[in-house]
């Protein structure tokens, strides 16, 4: 019985064919040399990096958002989970059946990336602060500010009760890329 990808490639034609010749031999054992001199490209995903980053979906966040972690110096040293509302789609009760996903996720990159700490932030002009929590939650500024920093201040201490080792930064993004920072 021959095992093959559905299209087959050389390397199955060879290798399952009993055909080892010279040529496949030199790459599986090139391939296995550069596994074993460099395990971390196997698992590249794995390791120590600083934070887990939580941000929202809103097409306008994803380059302030970056900007933001690039002017920390961060890049590459973070996992990120996006989605929406951020800290608000964790914690807001319209958006409970959400919750499971980001928990899980905060597990895994905890286990997987010894992350140290995680960084949510929020931004102004939400949609999904204006459908967890109403309009007149968000109608002005300052309701606005107190709703994000409601939701900011209950996933502090969300995280801090079920990651009490991670350090827990919260903020604000303004649609002009200003980060306010929170706690």
């Amino acid at each position: 019985m021959s095992i093959r990808h559905p299209t087959t490639c050389s390397c199955c034609d060879d290798l399952f064919a009993g055909k080892l010749d010279r040529r496949s031999l030199i790459k599986l054992t090139a391939a296995a040399g550069v596994a074993t001199a460099f395990p971390f490209l196997a698992f590249a995903a794995e390791g120590n990096y600083e934070a887990m980053l939580l941000y929202c979906i809103d097409p306008r966040v994803p380059a302030l958002t970056l900007d933001y972690m690039k002017g920390r110096d961060m890049l590459g040293k973070y996992s990120q989970f996006v989605i929406a509302g951020a800290a608000i789609g964790v914690v807001a009760p319209a958006f409970r059946d959400w919750r499971t996903a980001f928990w899980e996720n905060l597990a895994s990159s905890i286990k997987l990336h010894n992350i140290k700490k995680v960084i949510a932030l929020d931004h102004r002009d939400c949609g999904a602060a204006k459908i967890a929590y109403g309009a007149a939650a968000v109608a002005t500024h300052e309701a606005e500010m107190e709703t994000h920093r409601r939701a900011l201040a209950r996933f502090r201490h969300e995280v801090g009760h079920r990651q009490p080792k991670l350090a827990v930064e919260t903020g604000l993004t303004s649609l002009d890329g200003k980060v306010e920072m929170f706690g």
